[in-house]
């Protein structure tokens, strides 16, 4: 088993179930009817035309011209294209969303084994297709949008900065950036979590411990015993965990532990002294990344919006329900982890072991989410006009079923929250944890439209640091992908409905 294993078992569905939306969906549907062609438009060399409507940069396109590319020699031997453009059909765009899907698998599989390099191969190679199958991701493998390459551009990003990799990772953040614009956050996070790494790492850089010692003493910072124990046992613990089997985490009781704040503040400080210690080396090494930071902001500045066209429906807006349906969604998704009993016990013990502290933390918690579902949650008309999309049935028979059921579903949404914070403090660092989230809200906040596919990137960032070593629920989770998918792809294959006012057919999609 291994990264071949992974790609062949991704490939024994991505073929056949190909072959057959492309044989009962041979046409362009929904979004494709812009990116089809406008692709299609670049495979002549037609690169001035843009279509108005696209909302993304072009960056899909450009793979898409690598991979026709790939297949025009062979294709013109057989005779079966007699023109470069003539390769660039629905079926072959929508074809490089199936390899990326496999090469987004093999990521997740070196990233996991990175990550955690105690792991089996055979857990590893099983972990990687169960995340192959999330369905939000898997739909998309087959149609020709932008979220699988988008996926694979910010995964592979992202392996590339944990193999220290800086410069080819900032180039392919640059790619994720060019495929779509939000993936500028996500490249930002990236960095910090490289300079956490390279900062917070012991045993891996130039700066002893004797070295930050000097340095506080030297500013004065840290004046208090209390202070001076707490410095002295960050540095014990960080020290102790070189000698861990996992380096690019802590593990910890929680991330609501009591010292939660202290030791926040303290990783906080170290990353401060480190990096001035080591200004010129994460200079030179991520330099790429504030060069490509520097570019966008100058697109932005000159396109006077972070997206392309129709920028009136994609307006920025402050819609902070977003993240509390991001939390239950993805608990949900992994509800074996989030959903149990034990999970349940532990989290109660150790919030009642933190009381008063807890309550205040769970008094604030339910009154912003009762804030942002009454002020700030958004119905946007797309929501509400098109009954294509599965969002506007759970917006409409759930959240919007009865005038309190959107403040009903607030404490699933804090527990989810609690919960996901809760098992990510137990293996990562508190300032990894705050940096995730705060990466999350800031893709997902400003988008007003609900749609549950920009929640796949920090889905997959959530499940690769959360380090779960259930077997049982990986296959469970496995089995209920499998079955989800099967589902949504036989309602959008063969559940297909008309409009009254509108031609055409119209299928049930994500």
């Amino acid at each position: 088993m291994g990264r071949i294993a992974v790609a062949v078992i991704v490939s024994l569905w991505v073929i056949p179930v190909s072959i057959l939306v492309n044989r009962i969906v041979p046409e362009p549907y929904m979004d494709e009817i812009f990116h089809i062609p406008q692709a299609q438009q670049y495979c002549k060399g037609n690169f001035r035309s843009w279509d108005p409507m696209i909302t993304t940069p072009p960056g899909l396109y450009y793979i898409s011209l690598a991979h026709v590319a790939s297949l025009f020699p062979g294709m013109f031997l057989v005779q079966a294209a007699p023109s470069f453009s003539e390769v660039c059909t629905t079926a072959i765009l929508r074809s490089v969303n199936g390899v990326l899907a496999a090469l987004c698998s093999i990521i997740v599989y070196e990233i996991t084994t990175h990550l955690r390099p105690t792991l089996s191969e055979r857990k590893a190679t099983i972990y990687a297709v169960v995340l192959a199958l999330y369905p939000l991701h898997w739909f998309f493998s087959f149609l020709y949008y932008t979220d699988v390459a988008s996926v694979t551009a910010v995964l592979a990003m992202y392996l590339a900065c944990l193999k220290k990799r800086y410069w080819l990772s900032a180039l392919l953040g640059a790619l994720a950036v060019v495929i779509r614009q939000t993936n500028i956050i996500w490249m930002l996070f990236v960095a910090c979590a490289g300079v956490m790494d390279t900062t917070l790492t012991p045993q891996k850089n130039n700066v002893e411990v004797n070295d930050i010692d000097t340095e506080i003493r030297k500013t004065g910072r840290i004046t208090s015993n209390n202070n001076v124990t707490r410095a002295l046992k960050l540095r014990k613990r960080k020290l102790s965990t070189a000698l861990d089997t996992d380096e690019h985490s802590i593990p910890r009781r929680s991330f609501f532990s009591a010292n939660q704040i202290s030791g926040l503040l303290d990783e906080i400080q170290v990353i401060l002294l480190t990096s001035w210690h080591k200004k010129q080396q994460l200079l030179v090494s991520f330099m790429p990344f504030l060069m490509v930071l520097m570019a966008f902001l100058a697109f932005v500045r000159w396109n006077g919006s972070v997206v392309l066209g129709a920028k009136e429906a994609h307006a920025v807006s402050p819609h902070f329900a977003q993240i509390m349906y991001f939390g239950l969604v993805s608990a949900l998704s992994v509800a074996p982890m989030h959903y149990n009993s034990g999970h349940f016990v532990d989290l109660f013990q150790s919030f009642w072991k933190r009381r008063p502290i807890s309550f205040f933390q769970l008094f604030m918690a339910v009154t912003f989410g009762l804030l942002s579902v009454h002020y700030f949650s958004i119905a946007h008309p797309y929501l509400l006009a098109d009954n294509r999309h599965y969002p506007f049935y759970l917006w409409r028979k759930v959240i919007n079923a009865h005038w309190s059921m959107k403040y009903l579903l607030v404490p699933l949404y804090v527990y989810s929250w609690f919960s996901i914070l809760s098992i990510l403090g137990k293996v990562q660092r508190k300032i990894w944890v705050l940096a995730f989230f705060l990466a999350t809200a800031a893709v997902l906040v400003p988008a007003p439209l609900i749609e549950f596919r920009y929640y796949t990137i920090p889905f997959y960032f959530l499940v690769l640091h959360s380090h779960s070593n259930d077997y049982q629920s990986w296959i469970f989770m496995g089995i209920l992908y499998l079955a989800i998918n099967v589902f949504t792809m036989m309602m959008f294959l063969f559940r297909p409905f008309h409009w009254s006012h509108e031609l055409g057919i119209q299928r049930f999609i994500w």
